[in-house]
């Protein structure tokens, strides 16, 4: 058994990987895969995946081997993919591998006739857990999309962060339950400026992630920067966005201008007359897909993970949020959200008004749908 009084230092490479006091931040796929792949490949008991996207592909042969080669050497592997979200990316060829060398692998709510609606509620979390001495968690899925190497200057811009220390006995007791199919367990809240693991369905709040964000908006006092790919709101976030840029806080908000699912940005921008006529500030990132889903709020309360503000993420998915009010870990998410604004177009309501027609119906087609997106 490890002792937590014997918790290494995980190596963590790469220019994008910074060091914000326990926790590490990363913009670039291949600076994490490395992090990554480096933690499993020394790993000496355990580890454990969690992921929505794993693709087999140059990224997700990686880490099958790695994976593979653990299990292989007696340690307990287990890896956990939604059905959903790995239809047309995972390959038989891949699972047997991992299975033939002794890994464990799991699928979330695959198709049923009995329960077709449950192919709908999906495990969008990726997480990893290597010796329960350190946790991966963020956006990024396994795939090349995200990586420079194998998908050029096109890859898709994510965040994700590396924590170590208390919060990752959270995570391992996250991952832990939920691969025994207990859905509603999460870590005590220690107060908004600790650390802390924050999933969407507890005994206590079935939308936990809602609520966390509700109240961070509702209790802004200078700014709410927001970074999302897929911007869908309910009623209840849009009211407290509109209301917090009454009041004069400074809402931005960040989405892609090139989307991999084009009708939730037609519904994101059915959206934008009503926000923009509150005071709130929206810009378009420009140069590739952008995948990050990080809230920043008065500098010193910030929060990433896999939650889109949207009804899915919301309401429907499963979720996994790192929230922190910890100085450093604020101020780089918040840096990141600037340095993104300057590859980014603003949407004024001037040009707003003069979009074509045919932009606008494709806008209420988004709107209709918004709630199965």
């Amino acid at each position: 058994m490890t002792h937590r009084s014997n918790r290494r230092a995980p190596k963590l490479l790469g220019n994008a990987a910074m060091a914000v006091e326990g926790t590490r931040l990363f913009t670039e796929g291949d600076d994490l895969y490395v992090a990554m792949l480096t933690s499993i490949r020394s790993a000496r008991n355990s580890v454990r995946m969690e992921s929505y996207i794993f693709s087999d592909d140059e990224i997700g042969w990686q880490f099958t081997q790695a994976l593979a080669e653990r299990a292989a050497a007696g340690l307990d592997v287990r890896l956990h993919l939604d059905a959903a979200g790995a239809l047309g990316g995972s390959s038989q060829v891949m699972e047997r591998y991992l299975r033939e060398r002794g890994g464990f692998l799991k699928w979330f709510n695959r198709w049923n006739w009995r329960h077709p609606l449950r192919y709908n509620r999906r495990n969008h979390r990726k997480l990893l857990i290597v010796d329960d001495q350190v946790a991966f968690v963020g956006g990024f899925n396994i795939h090349r999309q995200s990586s420079r190497r194998f998908y050029g200057e096109a890859r898709w811009r994510d965040s994700h962060a590396a924590i170590t220390g208390e919060l990752v006995d959270d995570a391992t007791r996250l991952f832990d339950t939920f691969w025994h199919g207990h859905r509603h367990w999460m870590p005590a809240q220690r107060g908004r400026l600790t650390p802390t693991l924050v999933s969407n369905n507890t005994r206590s709040c079935r939308h936990r992630i809602h609520c966390l964000y509700s109240d961070a908006f509702a209790g802004a006092r200078e700014r709410i920067f927001l970074t999302t790919p897929y911007f869908v709101p309910d009623f209840l976030t849009q009211r407290r966005l509109i209301q917090a840029a009454r009041r004069g806080i400074d809402v931005r908000l960040l989405v892609p201008s090139k989307s991999d699912v084009p009708i939730t940005r037609w519904a994101a921008q059915a959206y934008y007359d009503v926000l923009m006529t509150a005071g709130m500030r929206i810009y378009e990132y420009q140069p590739r897909m952008l995948h990050a889903k990080t809230a920043v709020i008065d500098s010193d309360w910030a929060a990433v993970g896999t939650a889109n503000l949207d009804y899915r993420s919301f309401f429907l998915n499963y979720e996994l949020v790192l929230a922190s009010g910890e100085r450093g870990f604020c101020s780089q998410l918040e840096q990141h959200f600037l340095n993104d604004l300057t590859e980014s177009l603003p949407i004024t309501s001037v040009n707003w008004e003069r979009r074509r027609w045919s932009g606008r119906m494709l806008e209420a087609f988004g709107w209709i749908m918004r709630r199965w997106l």
